[in-house]
């Protein structure tokens, strides 16, 4: 009974953070629990231990005498997370400038090629090259602490970020850094790479915020 219990968590964790993610639920909304037990068909016990692990991953938040609310997105927020980010990829750069395995440049090297050919194409269709080269520079700097601060609760917290506030900016140009993080890489500059990466995570904070900020405005209208 604990294992079924176990597994009903796991899966509604799963299937409520990617409405969270995404939007479905939306930010600040209240968590109805009986509504989303019945929505899953799943009992009170579940819900609640899942709902405690969004709280963990800082997804969603307890507001005594209110009770659970999916976290709103700010622009307080959204800077912290990103300076958090810049700050430790730039290092996740600098370490992989030593640490990459040859095997793990060329998949890069390929990831990028084969986000040149979907970039190239009118519609761009979407893809999830750019969250897959990030992935691929943390893991190349072999640093399981890193690794795991920045694929665990900042990453879904910067998740629902990216999803909600698509920066709208241009593909191409995105890729044109990816391609200098990965040659300084390569050549062993990490101070380079990360100055690199710094930029690049910067200009995506600046592109999503202004998005955020956008979409206050119409909220606010």
């Amino acid at each position: 009974m604990e294992a079924k219990q176990a597994t009903l968590a796991d899966r509604t964790l799963i299937q409520l953070q990617h409405a969270i993610i995404g939007g479905e639920l939306e930010p600040g909304s209240k968590i109805n629990e009986q509504a989303i037990a019945a929505r899953f068909g799943i009992s009170r016990g579940p819900l609640r231990e899942a709902l405690q692990r969004l709280e963990q991953r800082k997804l969603v938040e307890r507001i005594p005498h209110v009770g659970a609310r999916v976290v709103s997105l700010t622009e307080a927020k959204l800077a912290d997370l990103y300076q958090v980010r810049a700050e430790l990829e730039a290092m996740a750069c600098r370490l992989a400038a030593v640490q990459i395995k040859p095997d793990q440049l060329d998949a890069l090297h390929q990831l990028l090629d084969r986000q040149q050919a979907v970039f190239s194409q009118q519609p761009i269709t979407e893809f999830q090259g750019d969250i897959d080269f990030h992935f691929g520079i943390i893991q190349a700097s072999n640093n399981q602490t890193l690794i795991a601060t920045l694929t665990g609760d900042l990453y879904h917290q910067l998740q629902m970020y990216r999803y909600q506030c698509s920066s709208g900016r241009r593909p191409l140009e995105a890729l044109a850094q990816h391609r200098q993080i990965l040659a300084a890489i390569q050549n062993g500059d990490g101070e380079l790479a990360a100055l690199l990466m710094r930029r690049h995570i910067e200009a995506g904070a600046r592109h999503t915020q202004r998005v955020l900020r956008q979409k206050m405005e119409e909220y606010s209208g």
